[in-house]
């Protein structure tokens, strides 16, 4: 494991796969181990960071189409 974790060479589709899997909340225990001795962590903070936001701006969009098509419930 690297002692630096700004030496860690981890690409930033291996970053956006561990934290989509993080999202879900599932994730093997040697992805986990391999993730975290490859991963830096300041990337994974900044797309965790970005994949929350995208995620918040999605559920936004949702409500307003749902709310927008005049559907309604009961």
């Amino acid at each position: 494991m690297s002692d630096n974790p700004v030496a860690r060479k981890g690409s930033l589709l291996q970053t956006a796969g561990a934290v989509a899997w993080s999202f879900f909340g599932v994730r093997r225990r040697a992805d986990y181990a391999n993730d975290v001795s490859k991963l830096n962590p300041v990337h994974v903070v900044i797309a965790g960071l970005v994949g929350a936001a995208l995620f918040v701006i999605g559920l936004v969009f949702l409500v307003k189409w749902v709310v927008g098509s005049g559907v309604v419930a009961g």
